[in-house]
């Protein structure tokens, strides 16, 4: 009986640890892609015209935020990680 209570806790600890590492990888992604997204629209304004620059600009302070909320919610998801 006390074999299968420690296994239980044994799976139910894994299944755990899995859920977190699978959010911070998620969330990883999520920043890494909105960071991309935010240089190619900075590189895009640099050489266009003056009404899609600002275009350009505000997209890019788009992404920025929302790279930096993927990256905390990332950090977040790893210090909940059990070790």
């Amino acid at each position: 009986m006390r074999r299968y209570v420690f296994l239980l806790a044994a799976l139910l600890v894994g299944v755990g640890a899995r859920a977190q590492v699978g959010t911070t990888l998620k969330e990883g992604a999520k920043a890494t892609a909105e960071k991309a997204q935010e240089i190619g629209d900075e590189a895009k304004a640099a050489v266009s015209s003056e009404p899609a620059k600002s275009a350009d600009k505000a997209k890019a302070k788009m992404h920025r935020a929302k790279a930096s909320y993927h990256a905390k919610k990332a950090a977040e998801a790893a210090k909940e990680i059990p070790k």
